[in-house]
């Protein structure tokens, strides 16, 4: 049936090209009736293709209008299915709906070519119309008798291409009237399904007006009218010739046991005999038996697919597609998880995932036999509460054999079941219904994500690409910073989109996706935006960080002193620029404002103006000591405090200081105070040192010998040699001035290198080192200097008490 459809559409596709294929252009020649002699011959051979095109045209009528009756039929057709359906039916509402829907989409895209070609058909009728005016008001006097003819045949060519042009415009405008009050019948059955589809999202977040405990208390009442419902759906009608009858169910389910059976009996053979030995690990051995699981699986799924191509029932098709879908989503997770785990950790993980899975598999059963709402309230609340149970059991049993991720995908699956445990409970069947499913969607794709990305982290430490350059990494980063981010993220709506597919709402899923859940004058917001912008977040981080390493790179290779300098500035200005530009689309995905956006600035500019006024100041002069005054590494001097610049940033600059502290200066306060630089020019920095020689040193002697050894030392700069000069004399040494540029980052170390060398240099050649000396001598008086100076010092004794000498 898809096929036959396809098949129709490229016809319909084929004879719309065909009808717009134009005439050949005429260019300028190189006069008159050489121009008329081509025209002449491009127009008959542009008749003679016409002429073909419309008995191909007349052949194709007939399909087209057995195409349309098709259509009409099948319209007709979905009419008495969706509205003869019950609201207590939901599942057949939902496939009744999805059909009508579909449906109307696929002939508006099949019609469209019609219409495209009903126009191009009006130009070339429009374009000849004026051809043949022109060639009939043609002055025929300056022709020759060769143009003449010419353009009389060029007159009774166009004229007859119009003419066929008009008949197949006829026509076409015929076919489209027709489409046109079919696509109506249509439009009315898509509206009134929509209208439906209303509902059943209001019954999917609506209580059913009673609990499961109501439904307890009066078990009695409600199993007859579920077993009244049963009757009336499967066993009433069983004589009637349906291909939705009970015996076509039983058929596929027998069918599925059998192939299945066939399955497992193909994968056990190959994988237990014909796999090579050289394969056969231990590993493999231990994961055999859910190999041949996982396999089975996928093996069923490919059957299952097989058998929905090959038939035209409607049962069949529509039961095995959910079915494929559901086995393909199982073979995932299996595999996904033989692929992650560890010989003695599968069979944890398989037994300890088996409640979502075989929950899923109920459901899933419920949709395929189209279960009426009455029997789906009645058994599967106790069935969620079991599953729940289950859950909890292997969590608390097995999840200490399982890695961290493990746990916590099946924490969220004991999560998820209580929720929906509680919402079956509650009255919420079908919102039950519809998490259970979107979890397990959502499961295959977490567990598929997680699959990747642990592949992804081991390569990664077996390539050790955190030491590579960002040249053999940016592609790595790409699918695993970025890439697998943004899935995760859309996982999140596939599998929603994917879960509601499966009861045929995803039309209304869609709608709800694209909804604004937040709709104002200033600002929209839907889950799809949100997507969206979330998605401009891994995508403009990648950029940042990916921009930032190569441009490290470059400035590395070009200059290691200055880079960490130079990428500061541009890291902070690039920073800025790329998550400006997510902002300013942020703001526009999600409809804010820009009058809002100045009203609100505006309000807030001045307080946040003079409240960050010291900030802004600081962000100026951190800008510009990173544009060249100061870069990190730099040895600075400020405030009588040396140390070396190990972060600069917009607001403060940081600075480890000779004594092992940290300081941190605010950029406006470091502008203005007069630091000094020691390693903005070469490195380098004068040191004088001083040194006394004896009197009578020969002092050109001695500077030579200075210079000579100090000269020698590795660290001394080879474009400045050191200098000795006389500096003064003093009172026991003649003190000489040494002038030695030394490395700025070791000159403590390198001052005492230098007075080793001079005081090694001075004691090898015999030149004293002075030192303050005092010379202290002892003299004895004689008897006649101790009587004057006893008599001395009675003198002085009678003055200090007010006598007079001479009486003393």
């Amino acid at each position: 049936m898809m096929i036959r459809k396809t098949m129709i559409r490229l016809v319909l596709v084929v004879v719309a090209l065909v009808m717009s294929i134009p005439a050949k252009a005429v260019l300028k020649e190189a006069n008159i009736d050489s121009t008329l002699a081509v025209l002449r011959t491009e127009m008959s051979t542009y008749k003679t293709e016409l002429t073909h095109q419309t008995d191909m045209m007349q052949r194709q009528q007939q399909e087209v209008g057995a195409r349309l009756m098709k259509v009409v039929n099948q319209s007709n057709q979905n009419s008495l299915m969706l509205y003869s359906q019950k609201a207590e039916y939901v599942f057949d509402l939902t496939y009744a709906c999805h059909e009508a829907t579909a449906q109307y989409h696929e002939f508006r895209r099949d019609v469209q070519p019609f219409r495209q070609m009903l126009n191009n058909n009006k130009q070339d009728i429009a374009r000849y119309d004026s051809l043949i005016i022109n060639l009939s008001q043609m002055y025929t006097g300056s022709l020759s008798e060769r143009g003449r003819i010419d353009r009389s045949v060029c007159l009774t060519l166009a004229i007859n291409i119009r003419r066929t042009l008009k008949n197949n415009n006829a026509q076409l405008q015929r076919y489209i009237e027709y489409y046109n009050q079919t696509e109506q019948q249509l439009k009315n059955l898509d509206l009134y399904a929509n209208k439906r589809y209303e509902d059943i999202q209001q019954s999917i977040f609506s209580n059913t007006e009673e609990s499961y405990f109501t439904t307890l208390s009066r078990f009695k009442h409600v199993f007859r009218q579920a077993d009244n419902v049963v009757k009336e759906k499967y066993l009433m009608n069983a004589k009637a010739k349906s291909q939705w009858s009970l015996r076509y169910m039983i058929f596929l389910f027998l069918a599925i046991l059998i192939y299945g059976l066939v399955a497992v009996t193909l994968n056990f053979v190959a994988i237990r005999w014909l796999v090579p030995k050289k394969l056969r690990s231990d590993q493999f051995v231990v994961k055999r038996t859910y190999i041949t699981m996982a396999t089975s699986v996928v093996t069923l799924a490919l059957i299952l697919g097989l058998l929905k191509l090959g038939t035209t029932q409607n049962f069949i098709i529509m039961a095995s597609g959910i079915l494929v879908e559901y086995f393909w989503l199982l073979g995932v997770i299996l595999i996904s998880l033989l692929l992650r785990l560890d010989g003695d950790q599968i069979q944890s993980a398989f037994r300890i995932y088996s409640p979502v899975i075989v929950i899923g598999l109920v459901i899933i059963t419920f949709r395929v036999v189209l279960i009426p709402n009455a029997i789906v309230n009645l058994i599967l609340p106790p069935l969620i509460l079991l599953a729940t149970l289950w859950q909890w059991n292997a969590i608390t049993r097995l999840q200490k054999d399982l890695p961290r991720s493990d746990k916590f995908t099946t924490y969220i699956t004991l999560a998820i079941f209580a929720v929906s445990c509680v919402a079956s409970w509650m009255g919420y069947t079908l919102l039950a219904v519809q998490i259970l499913i979107w979890w397990l969607m959502q499961l295959t794709c977490s567990l598929t994500i997680i699959c990747f990305t642990g592949w992804l982290t081991t390569y990664a430490k077996h390539k050790d690409l955190e030491k590579q350059p960002i040249t053999k990494t940016w592609f790595f980063n790409l699918v695993l910073h970025c890439l697998l981010p943004i899935l995760s993220a859309f996982t999140v709506v596939i599998s929603l989109y994917w879960a509601t597919d499966v009861f045929n709402l995803s039309d209304l899923t869609m709608r709800m996706l694209l909804k604004p859940a937040v709709d104002t004058k200033n600002f929209s917001c839907s889950l799809m935006s949100l997507l969206m912008v979330v998605t401009l977040f891994f995508v403009f981080r990648y950029i940042n960080t990916t921009t930032i390493a190569f441009i490290r790179l470059y400035f590395e290779r070009s200059n290691h002193e200055t880079a960490a300098s130079r990428l500061a500035l541009v890291k902070n200005l690039l920073q800025v620029t790329i998550w400006g530009i997510w902002i300013i689309t942020t703001l526009n995905i999600l409809h804010v404002s820009n009058t809002w956006i100045v009203v609100v600035s505006g309000g807030l500019s001045t307080g946040i103006g003079f409240a960050m006024k010291d900030i802004l100041e600081n962000i100026y002069y951190g800008i510009s000591l990173m544009a060249g005054r100061v870069k990190i590494g730099d040895y600075i001097v400020v405030d009588n405090i040396r140390g070396k610049v190990s972060s600069i940033s917009y607001t403060s600059t940081m600075l480890e200081a000779i004594d092992g502290s940290v300081i941190a200066f605010q950029n406006s306060q470091l502008f203005t105070k007069n630091y000094k630089n020691m390693t903005k020019n070469h490195g380098y920095e004068l040191d004088i040192l001083e040194v006394g020689v004896a009197y009578g040193t020969n002092i050109k002697k001695t500077q030579r010998l200075l210079e000579e050894a100090i000269g020698k030392l590795d660290f001394i700069s080879q474009r400045r040699p050191p200098h000795v000069v006389l500096k003064s004399f003093d009172d026991s040494a003649i003190n000489l001035k040494i002038l030695v540029w030394v490395p700025v980052l070791t000159q403590y170390y390198d001052d005492g290198r230098v007075l080793e060398c001079v005081y090694d240099t001075l004691n090898q050649n015999h030149i004293e080192i002075p030192f303050p000396q005092r010379e202290v001598r002892l003299i004895h008086a004689s008897a006649e200097d101790e009587d004057q100076s006893t008599q001395l010092d009675s003198v002085q004794t009678a003055q200090q008490k007010g006598m007079n000498p001479a009486k003393a």
